[in-house]
This record gives C-alpha cells, sequence and structure tokens, in this order.
C-alpha cells in the first residue's frame, strides 16, 4: 500500500491580492486575539485602568487651552476653545497613536513572527483597532463637554463622523505599514517617528483652525488629518458648511498612503523573519 504525503509551501506573495482579505477573514480569531491581548497588557497593573484612555486627551486638552487658548488668544472659529480643540485631538491622538503602534507592531511581535505563520497583516490591523477602542471612550468626555457648551449636531452630519475616522484609519494604517516594513530593517524609525509626530501636529489644523492658514491652507489639505479634523469640528460644532471637495482630497490621499503602504509591506514580507 503506497501512502501518499502532501507537502504545503506558503510563499508570501510580492503584491496585495483578494485573496489576502479571504485570508484574514479566515484568521480573524486571531485578529481578535492580538487585539485583546494588546488591550490587556496596556492596562495592566494601572491604577486607573481604561482611565488612561481618557486622562491622556483631557489633560492635553486643558494645556492647549491654557497656553494657545487664554495666553496666546488663539482664534476657534467662534466657539469655545476647550471644545474646539477636543475635537481635534480626538482625531489626532487616534491617529498619532495608531500609526506609532503599526510602524512598531513587527518589532514588537518578532518572537512571534519568527516562529509560526499567519497574515502579518493581522499585526498593524489589530494595533489599530486597540486605538479604535481608546477612541471610543475619550469621545465620551467630548458628549460631556458638547453638553456643557449646548452644542447639539444633526443626525445627517453623525452619519459622516464614521466616514471621518475611516480615513483616519486609512491614513494612518498606510503610512504605518510603510515605516514597520522599513522598522524592521532600519530602526531609525523607532527614534524617527516620534519626531515626525510632533513636527505633524503643527502642519494639521488641532490647535488652531485652518481659516488661520490663509493661502496657505490649500497646501496643508495634503494632510489627510486636516479634512478630518476641520470636517469634524463642521459637523459637531458647526464651525462652518462641511466641504466635500476637501473631504474627497483626504479621502484620495489616505487612499494612495494605503495602497503604497500595503505595496510596501507586501514587497518585503518575505523577508521579515529573516531579519526581524
Amino acid at each position: 500500500m503506497v501512502v501518499m504525503s502532501t507537502t504545503i509551501v506558503i510563499k508570501p506573495k510580492k503584491i496585495f491580492h483578494w485573496s489576502d482579505l479571504k485570508e484574514l477573514w479566515h484568521y480573524r480569531e486571531l485578529l481578535y486575539f492580538f487585539s485583546w491581548r494588546d488591550l490587556k497588557v496596556r492596562y495592566k497593573q494601572t491604577a486607573i485602568g481604561a482611565g488612561w484612555a481618557i486622562f491622556q486627551p483631557l489633560i492635553t486638552m486643558v494645556v492647549f487651552t491654557v497656553f494657545f487658548g487664554t495666553l496666546a488668544k488663539i482664534p476657534s472659529d467662534g466657539v469655545p476653545y476647550p471644545i474646539f480643540v477636543y475635537v481635534g485631538l480626538l482625531f489626532w491622538q487616534f491617529f498619532s497613536s495608531a500609526l506609532g503602534d503599526t510602524s512598531n507592531a513587527l518589532i514588537a511581535n518578532q518572537s512571534i513572527i519568527t516562529k509560526v505563520y499567519f497574515p502579518r497583516l493581522i499585526l498593524p490591523v489589530s494595533a489599530v483597532i486597540t486605538k479604535l477602542v481608546d477612541f471610543f471612550i475619550a469621545s465620551l468626555i467630548l458628549l460631556g463637554l458638547m453638553f456643557y457648551y449646548g452644542y447639539t449636531p444633526h443626525l445627517g452630519g453623525l452619519i459622516l463622523l464614521p466616514l471621518l475616522l475611516i480615513i483616519a484609519f486609512m491614513a494612518a494604517v498606510g503610512t504605518g505599514l510603510s515605516l514597520a516594513a522599513i522598522n524592521v530593517k532600519y530602526r531609525d524609525v523607532r527614534y524617527a517617528l516620534p519626531f515626525f509626530i510632533q513636527i505633524l501636529l503643527f502642519v494639521t489644523p488641532v490647535i488652531y483652525p485652518a481659516s488661520i492658514a490663509g493661502e496657505y491652507s490649500k497646501y496643508l489639505a495634503i494632510n489627510p488629518m486636516m479634512g478630518v479634523i476641520q470636517n469634524a469640528r463642521a459637523t459637531l460644532l458647526g464651525t462652518m458648511p462641511i466641504n466635500w471637495t476637501l473631504i474627497g482630497i483626504s479621502a484620495l490621499t489616505s487612499a494612495i498612503l494605503l495602497l503604497i503602504g500595503i505595496y510596501v509591506f507586501k514587497k518585503v514580507e518575505r523577508y521579515f523573519a529573516d531579519i526581524a
């Protein structure tokens, strides 16, 4: 009797293929496991636990209000500066923290990558999912501020918020995938990224309205987070009409960043286990 054996050879594809989406769905339980693990590790042995998701943007809002709103007298489109800056911080901290965790996802999980096969895209995606949880927890403070200052968003505007969150998601994942692939070989990324994010904060209308940039605002529109934050304020606070053109530019830029990130990530994926 002859026993036939089958050997399965797993070879990563050079570029993203639609079959990768099926593979991600097939490993969805692993995606849940990584996301839940990251949440538990982040708040393990902390006194206030998930309260840090609220504490960080709240304290940052207070500091920015004192220095930029009270002392520097930065305009806020006619709305109270605390709620003005908190809307910007809410989306900005989601983007910046997701970008930071995504770029370090492969290095942080080096021991797993070198031992077992699974779709590597799960790691950066799970890192962003945990930031979504922080985003929704921190949104509770925004609800309190809106009630305190008497702002009620329109139902039609609330429908726009998921789209803005998706744009921020694509921008963070796309940029993070490229940096994660580079970070595997060149560890300079972990040192340069915090500086880059800090600089990017000041070219994004987080602490100031986009109108203050004047004629230079059209150049800032290349930054996808400008469209996200400006239209989030328009939706929630009614500071100005919703700028669909700016949303389109932000969505297009984020989509390009995502495609580039996936291409770079898949291009070097086969070498992750060798050089990680």
